[in-house]
């Protein structure tokens, strides 16, 4: 899909929607998007965007997904606080993947830590990472300003 691009010198430019409408999108209309923080380079999460999603991400700077358990559009941090504003974004060389450089207040993962891998795979067990930032009841309680950030405690 973007085999002719490949070989184009660094600084070629191509229009926006020429390529974004060559992106390979699954058969429910949706892409993978990777998010990572874009000064620190820790990988955050991986949701999916359709091309509605995608449009009011590169027109707001505020990154929107798509729910698939939802069923709509959904705004990172419409009911935390928790948003990200898009530093860049990026696409792969086969136009399956998008890779989202963002700006993440607070804790990524709904369950109140930073990211959304917390889970290693060590041998024929599996360990738990980190702690929660904040409390995921308190993250998405009544009052998202009164969450506490718990201590946080890193295995490696």
């Amino acid at each position: 899909m973007l085999k002719d691009i490949e070989n184009l010198p660094r600084g070629s430019r191509l229009p926006r929607e020429e390529v974004l409408g060559r992106l390979k999108l699954n058969a429910e209309g949706l892409i993978p998007a990777i998010a990572q923080q874009h000064d620190t380079g820790e990988v955050l999460m991986m949701a999916w965007m359709n091309a509605e999603a995608l449009e009011e991400t590169l027109t707001t700077g505020r990154v929107c997904y798509f729910s698939r358990s939802r069923g709509r559009l959904w705004r990172k941090g419409e009911s935390s606080g928790q948003i990200q504003r898009l530093k860049g974004l990026y696409i792969d060389c086969d136009g399956d993947t998008l890779l989202l450089r963002v700006d993440q207040t607070g804790p990524a993962c709904h369950t109140g830590r930073s990211n959304c891998f917390f889970l290693r795979v060590d041998g024929h067990e599996v360990v738990v990472t980190t702690n929660p930032l904040i409390d995921p009841k308190v993250l998405y309680g009544s009052d998202p300003a009164a969450s506490t950030p718990m201590p946080a405690q890193d295995a490696t």
